[in-house]
């Protein structure tokens, strides 16, 4: 991946009712996971090549940042 377009990080997010776990891209100007999720012009996260509640699968979720429970990168 080159460096101008930023960094993916394989991420768990959790909210009230599933479980994500799938690929989070930081942007090039971010250096933390957190540092991305935190803007506020940011109302979903992007997720790609996701594994949901451990048994689904999906190319691509948006998920509400309103609904996140916890974030973990692993």
């Amino acid at each position: 991946m080159s460096e101008g377009k930023g960094k993916k990080v394989r991420i768990r997010v959790r909210t009230i009712s599933c479980t994500y776990v799938g690929d989070f891209l930081v942007p090039p100007m971010r250096h933390r996971v957190s540092d991305a999720i935190n803007e506020e012009a940011r109302l979903f996260i992007s997720l790609t090549d996701v594994v949901i509640n451990e048994k689904d699968q999906a190319d691509y979720v948006a998920v509400n940042k309103n609904l996140i429970e916890s974030i973990v990168q692993i």
